[in-house]
C-alpha cells in the first residue's frame, strides 16, 4: 500500500483517523496516557505493512523482537557491549542477506565463469519493503542506549510502534528514538495539528503525482533506450528529468510522512532542505536525505574518527561513509561507484578548503553543484556503468542532435512545462523550504493561511485528477 494509492487515500487513512479520534476519547476516560492510541496505531501499521508485504511481516516482527531483547541487555553494565554487538550484527546480517545475497551470488558466478569454473546459482531472494529504513532505526536505538543517551523501552508495544509506525516505515525519514521518545507517551491531539498535517500531506501528494510522475515519463523513456540509440538531447533530457524526479518523488514521500505523523501527534525530522540550492557538494549532503546523512555521520563517520584524525584518515573516513551509503541504496556496481563519486567530490572539496582562490558568484556555485549532482544521479539511475559512460559521453561530447521517437512522444506541453518549472526551483532561496513553511508558518498570518487553503483545495483537486487518470507509480525509494 502506498500513500498515493486510492485504497490508502479513500479507505485506510479515513478509517484510521476515525478510529484514532475514538481511541483518543477512550484514553481520556482511562487517563493512562495514549495507550489505546498507540495500540491502534501499531495495529494499523502492521496492517499497512501486511497489505503490501504480507509474507515479510515476520521479518519486521523479528527485527522488533531482537531489538527489544538486545535493548534491555544493552542497558545493563554486564552485558551491554556483548548485547550491542549481537543485536547490531543480527540486524546487519538480515539486511545483508536480503539486500545483497543476489548481488553476491551474481558476482561469484561471473568470476567462476571467467576462470572456467562451475555455474553458481541461488534462488532469488526477495527484498523486503522498507528493510533499509527500519533496520537503521533499530540500530540507532541500540547505539543510543549503549551511549546512555536514551533508556531502553520496557514496553514491547512502544518499541514495536517506534520501529513500525506506518508513516515513516517504508521510506523514512529515519527517525531516531530520542526524537519521538516523549511523544510516544505524551502528545497532543488538536485540530490545528491535523489541519497542518493534512496540508503537508497533500503538498507531498501534489509533488508526487503532478511533478515527479510527469518528469518520470521523460526519464524512463530516455533511460529505456539501448545504448546505441542514445543521442545528446536524450541524454540531457534523461539526466535532468531523473534528477528532478528523484528529488520531487522522495521529498514528496517525506512531506507525506511528516504530514501523517503530525496528524497523529508526532513530529518527525525534516529530510530535505532545498538540496538543489546547494553551493557545494558538502552543502548538498547537509540538505539531501538529511536523516540518512546524519545517521552515517553519527554512527559511522564519527566513530571512525571523523575529521579529528589526520588529513588522510579524514579522507579515508569520507570514502568509507559514501561507499557504504552507495551500497545502502542498492546492490549494484552503479550504486557503489555513485558513492565513490560523491566521496571523491567531498574529498576534493576538503583538500581545496582553505586555499586562496577567487570565490565564484553564488549562481555559478549553485550551477556547478547542480551539474555534478545531475551527473551523479545519471549513474544512480543507469542499469550498468556502460550506460552511465554512454550518457556522460553524449552529455560532454555532443554528436547526434535528434530526439529519439521514444523520448519525443513524452514531451507533451504539460511534461515540458513541469520539467522547466522544476529546473527553476534551483534558483529559489536555499533557506526557504515550502513544506516546512506550510506546516510551521504562523496560523494568524494571512498569507500562510491563504496558501494552506490553496494547497488543501487546489492541490487535492489536481492530485485527485492525476490519480484518476494515471497508472500506478510506486515511490522510487521503495526499492531501497
Amino acid at each position: 500500500m502506498v500513500f498515493s494509492s486510492a485504497v490508502f487515500l479513500f479507505v485506510f487513512l479515513p478509517l484510521t483517523l476515525a478510529l484514532w479520534v475514538l481511541a483518543a476519547g477512550a484514553d481520556g476516560v482511562l487517563r493512562r496516557g495514549p495507550w489505546v492510541q498507540n495500540l491502534l496505531l501499531l495495529v494499523a501499521s502492521l496492517a499497512f505493512y501486511f497489505y503490501g508485504s504480507g509474507d515479510q511481516l515476520g521479518l519486521l516482527l523479528g527485527v522488533v523482537g531482537v531489538t527489544y531483547v538486545a535493548g534491555l541487555l544493552v542497558g545493563s553494565e554486564r552485558w551491554g557491549r556483548t548485547a550491542l554487538g549481537v543485536g547490531v550484527s543480527v540486524q546487519v546480517a538480515a539486511l545483508g542477506y536480503f539486500k545483497y545475497a543476489n548481488f553476491f551470488v551474481d558476482q561469484v558466478g561471473a568470476l567462476s565463469g571467467l576462470v572456467g569454473g562451475p555455474a553458481v546459482t541461488m534462488a532469488a531472494v526477495a527484498l523486503p519493503v522498507g528493510i533499509s529504513f527500519f533496520t537503521f532505526q533499530a540500530i540507532s536505538y541500540l547505539f543510543d542506549i549503549y551511549r546512555r543517551e536514551q533508556q531502553p523501552l520496557r514496553s514491547p508495544l512502544d518499541l514495536a510502534l517506534y520501529i513500525s509506525m506506518f508513516p515513516q516505515l517504508i521510506a523514512g525519514p529515519i527517525v531516531r528514538y530520542g526524537e519521538v521518545a516523549r511523544q510516544l507517551h505524551d502528545r497532543p491531539l488538536t485540530r490545528s495539528l491535523v489541519a497542518t498535517g493534512a496540508v503537508r500531506f497533500i503538498w507531498g501528494l501534489f509533488k508526487k503525482l503532478v511533478i515527479a510522475d510527469s518528469v518520470a515519463t521523460i526519464a524512463d523513456a530516455a533511460y529505456g533506450l539501448p545504448v546505441e540509440a542514445l543521442t545528446t538531447p536524450a541524454a540531457w533530457l534523461g539526466a535532468l528529468a531523473y534528477a528532478l524526479q528523484i528529488y520531487f518523488d522522495f521529498s514528496a514521500y517525506s512531506d507525506m510522512a511528516i504530514g501523517l505523523g503530525r496528524m497523529f501527534g508526532f513530529r518527525f525530522p525534516e529530510n530535505f532542505r532545498r538540496p538543489y540550492s546547494a553551493e557545494s557538494i558538502t552543502d548538498f549532503w547537509r540538505r539531501w536525505h538529511m536523516t540518512l546523512s546524519f545517521w552515517f555521520r553519527d554512527y559511522v563517520y564519527i566513530p571512525l574518527g571523523g575529521s579529528k584524525a589526520s588529513r588522510w584518515s579524514t579522507y579515508r573516513n569520507l570514502w568509507a561513509v559514501f561507499l557504504l551509503s552507495g551500497l545502502w541504496h542498492g546492490a549494484a556496481w552503479t550504486f557503489v561507484f555513485w558513492g565513490a563519486f560523491h566521496g571523491g567530490l567531498l574529498t576534493l572539496e576538503r583538500m581545496w578548503r582553505g586555499r586562496k582562490a577567487p570565490r565564484l558568484p553564488v549562481a555559478l556555485r549553485r550551477a556547478r553543484t547542480f551539474a555534478l549532482v545531475v551527473l551523479g544521479f545519471a549513474m544512480f539511475r543507469a542499469d550498468t556503468m556502460s550506460q552511465t559512460l554512454a550518457l556522460w559521453q553524449h552529455i560532454f561530447v555532443p554528436s547526434d542532435l535528434t530526439v529519439p521517437v521514444e523520448v519525443a512522444i513524452t514531451l507533451s506541453h504539460k511534461n515540458v512545462g513541469i520539467l522547466l518549472l522544476g529546473l527553476l526551483t534551483t534558483a529559489l532561496p536555499g533557506r526557504f523550504v515550502t513544506g516546512r513553511w506550510l506546516t510551521e508558518g504562523k496560523l494568524d498570518a494571512g498569507l500562510p493561511r491563504l496558501v494552506r487553503w490553496g494547497v488543501l483545495v487546489g492541490g487535492a483537486f489536481l492530485a485527485s485528477l492525476t490519480l484518476a487518470s494515471s497508472d500506478f507509480s510506486p515511490f522510487i525509494y521503495f526499492r531501497f
